[in-house]
């Protein structure tokens, strides 16, 4: 074994034992969950943002605060509301007057969303004006007022949670904002042991708290070696191809893409596959990404990127049920890929 493959697998190592410290503090507070606890970490280690769908009562805030305890980063929390304006988000200019001169200048004053970890609460429940103002913070990882761009400090991440039967009050999220969350991960009922063991920690002295292990470098640092993982053609083209098939009429298109679907997903979604197939392939101390690894990412990356036509609502067809289809009708590998094998 040569020095450099050596290092290869030191660097795997050392990221997966990172990554399963970070998940088991976050278990100390959190009970079951555990594949949206993962997902929530991958998209932390691949730099994109996240949102949590769930009934209430499910932990989807407490996840995000355990998270933000769990690291050595600057959390903030905002709890949307329909009268919520842009600038509570992002700051605004105030006037501020030097006491010795008596002279005024504008200063910029930075609102809840300069900091590292940002919980956006009930993000639907904000009005289409004020949800606007994240897009620029989540794109970019920079708002603008006053004309001046204020840069976010890094990293940066944005866990956004809403509701998904409480319709009176909301705002469904545009379709610009959606695409630029990384994964929509849907909360689940927790089953009959997982009640069990919240009770104990819930209802007793116990007061489990999770501890700051991971500091912002650390992060940093794991986010440039995701992006040295390899990526074999074959399986990029599998992942384009997974992509392409949420396109209706397209030349991979299967008849319930075309049948159910209105508009498909844009290239952040293929994005979104390669970088998430990258730490699983990490999780897995290897330095290549496979089918497997796109596969797994293939739901919480693109439930949110497809829009169903009105014939899929009539008939209450889910996203997943697309997406699954496709999965299952799409070949690996193509003939040419094949043969060249």
């Amino acid at each position: 074994m040569t020095a450099e493959s050596q290092d290869v697998k030191e660097q795997c190592r050392a990221f997966r034992e990172m990554f399963d410290a970070l998940r088991n503090e976050v278990g100390r507070v959190i009970v079951g969950h555990e594949p949206i606890v993962e997902n929530v970490l991958i998209s932390l280690f691949c730099g994109g943002h996240v949102l949590l769908e769930g009934v209430p009562g499910l932990g989807k805030t407490l996840l995000v605060r355990t998270l933000g305890a769990a690291l050595s980063l600057e959390f903030r929390r905002i709890q949307f509301t329909p009268d919520l304006m842009p600038a509570d988000i992002i700051g605004t200019n105030v006037i501020v007057e030097d006491p010795a001169t008596g002279h005024r200048t504008f200063r910029f004053q930075p609102g809840p969303i300069f900091g590292q970890i940002i919980l956006a609460d009930e993000i639907n429940r904000a009005t289409p004006k004020t949800q606007s103002a994240m897009l620029e913070a989540m794109q970019e990882h920079a708002v603008t007022s006053g004309g001046t761009r204020h840069a976010m400090p890094e990293p940066f991440l944005v866990l956004a949670t809403q509701n998904p039967i409480e319709q009176e009050g909301t705002y469904p999220l545009p379709e610009a904002q959606l695409d630029r969350f990384f994964f929509k991960l849907l909360v689940p009922y927790s089953n009959r042991q997982e009640l069990k063991v919240i009770l104990d920690r819930t209802t007793t002295a116990a007061e489990p708290h999770a501890r700051a292990i991971i500091a912002a470098d650390q992060i940093l640092d794991a986010q440039q070696l995701v992006k040295r993982v390899a990526v074999a053609e074959h399986v990029q083209d599998y992942a384009v191809r997974l992509v392409l098939a949420t396109h209706p009429g397209g030349e991979f298109a299967p008849d319930v893409t075309t049948r159910f679907v209105r508009y498909g997903a844009s290239p952040r979604g293929v994005q979104a596959l390669i970088l998430s197939g990258k730490v699983r392939a990490l999780l897995d101390e290897r330095y290549h990404v496979s089918f497997g690894d796109v596969v797994a990412s293939y739901l919480p990356a693109m439930r949110h990127r497809i829009l169903l036509n009105f014939e899929g609502q009539a008939e209450g067809i889910e996203p997943d049920q697309v997406l699954n289809e496709i999965l299952e009708t799409l070949p690996k590998a193509l003939e040419e890929d094949l043969r060249k094998v």
